[in-house]
């Protein structure tokens, strides 16, 4: 259950075009009851509670990595009186595209045959990838404007008055987008269309004209927002003469001869066109195909914020924004409500020595790692679950049961916050809405909720308010989310040793096993013998040594606890790249993994990272 609810109703600013294509989330709803009109308001953000769950550093600026959603983050924020200077989101476009991350198997340590063979890749095409799954941007047009609408008013109850908002979105959903910009921010404070060229983009071919470009809105609250110029090198160099005002007037300046001072300019301003190349290097790419050029997040950071002001993502991703924020003497929060997103972005900033801590909004659900690989799991761990073209899209699918037949499925779409509580207006969408249109021989309908105002609540206004002959069951879909994740099984043990002359305590990994490593494997083996089958060619499956100490990606070691449920605090680490070679405690090597992390005093907790993103900690 949400703590409480954080009210941010907008009002509508006067003269504002208004979309009319979508009904935003209701908030309101009126219903008779008892011959009288009854009105529930929907209560606003939900707040949960957040838990500390790792500090890196002292962190005096209180920067913060924040797994949640935008949600239920700018919930936290506006709970604590937290107002933000600066927010730039690149959220989802609503083009129809899967998003996943690559994943690479290390080199095995145990393995002498490894250490010719240091990387092994496997591609990102469909049938020969192995893809860690980060979020899937595959919406109809209402339901997404609904939830942009949704997370913009809630990013605006949190900015400070003189804050600015870059929102980068492309062809697919940006026009859409900038009218609810102008209705919630003002088309007054509409400052500029920023378009991203990039120039290094291969060609489609075809008779189309290729998209080469995204654009970038810029909002501001007033017009006390911060405004610095930033300047890039030109093309060529130029000269002219120096001018000045005086009287009002601009005149030229000149020497003491009466000669007018020529002043060669190598630099220019930005304009409102970016021209900044796609491609990331080696060295700052982090197999995050959203991921952004610093170069990008640097003019916004720069143009609209000073020193030690507050920088926001709330789609934070791969984390360049608060990397980049950090390197410019800015305070910032990183939120993303996928572990993916929050693990890339901790080892980013630790590897630049910020200073932050991470925190998770404890929702009431435990996610697989990100609500789309929840989904799809669920869709496997409800018994009998199936599609059912017969249904409305607002139906999941359905349940066949002797007795009752078709059972329609509701399922809350975790993407989008505003149905993860189940309550009287969201009740009512489904008696009015969904359920009249269902066949005439339906019986029954299903409805998964993961928070519930009050359950008898609920079924009261149920029974009042059903005008079918269908009977409404109601099922925790928390219950199901528990039996989600599976903890990864490993063995080690820990010795005195030397490193060099000096003593430590070394923990050596034995074995490790990760079942859903090892799941994603077989997945892409049965692939690759279809593909090989069809072709009539041989299939050379990918294994796992039995150690399978190739799935691991990162280890850290505590020294402070043993106590499993307290916040991490990390001694020691270490991050195995998809070369094998080792990051130490934020610092590279240009050594291999050995098998095992060395620690200073006797440690008392491990935590495992596997090449997927699932961390399990275990007491030593």
């Amino acid at each position: 259950m949400a703590v409480k609810y954080i009210p941010y109703f907008p009002t509508t600013l006067d003269g504002q075009a208004l979309l009319d294509n979508f009904v935003r989330t209701r908030r309101m709803l009126r219903y008779r009851e008892c011959n009288k009109v009854v009105e529930n308001i929907q209560r606003g953000m939900p707040l949960y509670e957040v838990e500390k769950t790792e500090t890196v550093g002292s962190n005096p600026s209180d920067n913060m990595v924040v797994r949640g959603t935008c949600l239920s983050t700018c919930a936290y924020l506006k709970d604590k009186g937290t107002k933000v200077d600066l927010v730039y989101i690149d959220p989802p476009f609503a083009s129809g595209v899967d998003y996943a991350k690559k994943v690479y198997l290390r080199r095995n340590p145990k393995i002498a045959e490894a250490i010719k063979t240091v990387e092994t890749e496997l591609d990102d095409v469909e049938l020969k990838s192995f893809k860690e799954k980060l979020y899937g941007d595959i919406w109809d047009k209402e339901r997404y404007l609904n939830w942009m609408y949704e997370n913009l008013v809630a990013i605006k109850s949190v900015m400070s008055n003189s804050a600015s908002i870059y929102v980068h979105l492309d062809n697919h959903i940006g026009h859409y987008v900038k009218i609810l910009l102008d209705e919630i921010f003002g088309e007054q404070n509409f400052k500029n269309e920023i378009i991203w060229y990039y120039d290094d983009k291969f060609a489609t071919g075809g008779s189309s004209l290729d998209k080469n470009h995204d654009v970038i809105y810029l909002y501001t609250l007033s017009n006390s927002c911060v405004e610095n110029p930033y300047m890039i090198p030109k093309d060529e160099v130029s000269k002219r003469a120096l001018r000045k005002k005086v009287n009002g007037k601009t005149i030229d300046v000149r020497d003491e001869n009466g000669s007018k001072i020529i002043v060669e300019y190598a630099e220019k301003k930005i304009d409102d066109v970016w021209r900044i190349p796609r491609t990331i290097s080696k060295n700052n790419y982090y197999d995050y195909n959203t991921q952004k050029p610093e170069e990008l997040l640097k003019r916004c950071i720069v143009h609209s914020s000073d020193e030690n002001m507050l920088v926001a993502d709330f789609f934070g991703g791969s984390g360049v924004t608060a990397a980049v924020a950090n390197r410019l003497g800015r305070r910032f929060i990183h939120s993303d409500v996928g572990v993916n997103s929050v693990q890339t972005t901790r080892d980013r900033l630790k590897k630049q020595n910020a200073e932050f801590r991470i925190m998770e909004v404890k929702d009431g659900i435990q996610l697989y790692r990100n609500p789309v690989q929840t989904m799809d799991k669920l869709k496997t761990l409800i018994k009998g679950l199936r599609n059912e073209d017969a249904l409305d899209k607002f139906w999941e699918g359905s349940i066949v049961s002797p007795n009752d037949g078709m059972m329609p499925v509701y399922l809350p779409n975790l993407m989008d916050s505003s149905t993860r509580l189940l309550d009287k207006p969201l009740m009512n969408r489904i008696l009015r809405e969904a359920m009249p249109d269902l066949p005439d021989d339906t019986k029954r309908v299903i409805v998964y909720y993961i928070d519930i105002t009050d359950e008898k609540e609920i079924k009261d206004f149920i029974h009042e308010q059903n005008n079918t002959l269908i009977e409404v069951e109601l099922r925790d879909l928390k219950q199901i989310l528990d039996n989600v994740v599976v903890n990864d099984e490993a063995e080690w043990h820990v010795a005195e040793a030397k490193d060099g002359f000096i003593d430590v305590w070394r923990v050596t990994i034995d074995s490790f096993q990760s079942d859903r490593v090892l799941t994603s494997i077989a997945e892409y083996n049965a692939k690759g013998r279809a593909q090989a089958t069809n072709k009539g060619h041989e299939y050379k499956p990918l294994t796992i040594s039995d150690e399978g100490l190739e799935t691991i990606e990162w280890i850290s070691v505590d020294e402070e606890t043993s106590d499993i449920n307290a916040q991490w605090h990390s001694s020691h680490e270490i991050f195995i790249d998809k070369l094998g070679y080792v990051t130490r405690d934020g610092k590279a090597t240009n050594q291999f993994w050995k098998g095992f992390i060395d620690s200073d005093n006797k440690p008392l907790r491990m935590k495992i990272r596997n090449i997927c993103g699932d961390e399990t900690m275990y007491r030593l």
